[in-house]
């Protein structure tokens, strides 16, 4: 296998094994990983419009979170309004429940950050980053979490 081969199935294979793990530990609370992101993007930013909710996902890059929101609506956890500043755009904001949720995927995440601390720990990770973050700056997922990197 040539070196970039590797490369490339590693990633594939660190990326699927770690969604793997925060799905399994999303399980109890009824969200998959990526309704998870969502509402985490939601705490972090709320409130956002549908297209600023876009731009800062990585699990739906280049489409509509629309259906992810929809769920999300419908299960009480989001809320949609009508933005005071511009009657055209809708505005998502968490509910309290959706609230209380987003602060046990934040634990979840925490725990899964600390198991990925042990495995790594003498690791440089700041220079991997800076490989993969390099590697993805041009691509829509890059680009999604370069905005969310700056408030």
């Amino acid at each position: 296998m040539r070196p970039v081969e590797e490369f490339r199935y590693l990633v594939l294979a660190a990326q699927r094994e770690g969604n793997r793990l925060l799905s399994q530990a999303l399980k109890p609370l009824g969200v998959t990983a990526s309704q998870a992101e969502v509402i985490r993007v939601l705490q972090d930013r709320q409130p956002l419009t549908l297209n600023g909710l876009g731009d800062l996902l990585v699990c739906e890059t280049g489409n509509s979170p629309s259906r992810l929101v929809e769920r999300l609506v419908a299960a009480g956890l989001v809320h949609r309004e009508t933005s005071p500043h511009d009657r055209r755009h809708i505005e998502l904001t968490l509910t309290p429940q959706g609230a209380d949720l987003a602060r046990q995927i934040t634990e979840i995440e925490e725990g899964l950050y600390s198991s990925i601390d042990t495995m790594t720990a003498g690791a440089d990770l700041t220079q991997i980053n800076d490989f993969l973050r390099a590697f993805v700056a041009d691509l829509p997922a890059g680009q999604a979490l370069a905005r969310r990197a700056t408030p």
